[in-house]
């Protein structure tokens, strides 16, 4: 499983930072939020985006906002505390309650206490190892090789019938 996981980072790692953003929003998709892929969310990213890479609605009726932010590193390049503090700035300046901040590669320590330490918001990070681990569980950029099925006969089935 684990050579599978490094597999998926490998792939994401060699598409351009703007596919990087198709993985996080399938993935966000596949776990439920947002409806579909067409009315998921609106991407934000590029100059001017205030820090936030995008947004999805956390349920298909679109009544609250998750705000997205996307690192995509290369292993060994931790994201650090200034990264989580600018997120979280930008949440505040959006007005927003929740939001993700994802990355391929991992956090420092002191990131993680800064997000630890971010109040009233919600805000969950999500490293490399997280995110190949979701995203095998929700089956994006990973299918199924083989399945094997073992028929027995199923004795309930005939007990019931008896009774009748």
């Amino acid at each position: 499983m684990e050579a599978l996981r490094d597999a998926l980072l490998a792939r994401i790692l060699e598409g351009s930072p703007a596919f990087f953003e198709k993985p996080i929003v399938d993935l966000l998709v596949a776990m439920g939020y947002g409806g579909s892929r067409a009315d998921a969310g609106e991407k934000l990213g590029g100059k001017g985006d205030g820090g936030v890479d995008g947004v999805i609605r956390e349920d298909q009726l679109g009544l609250d906002r998750i705000y997205l932010q996307a690192k995509r590193y290369q292993i060994g390049n931790s994201v650090g505390a200034p990264a989580v503090q600018g997120f979280i700035g930008a949440l505040v300046g959006q007005g927003a309650q929740k939001g993700v901040l994802i990355t391929t590669s991992s956090f420092t320590k002191a990131a993680l206490d800064a997000a630890a330490q971010s109040g009233s918001l919600r805000l969950v990070l999500i490293d490399g190892d997280a995110l190949t681990k979701l995203m095998v569980r929700f089956n994006v950029g990973v299918r199924t090789a083989r399945t094997v099925e073992i028929k027995r006969v199923d004795l309930d089935y005939f007990e019931d019938a008896e009774t009748e």
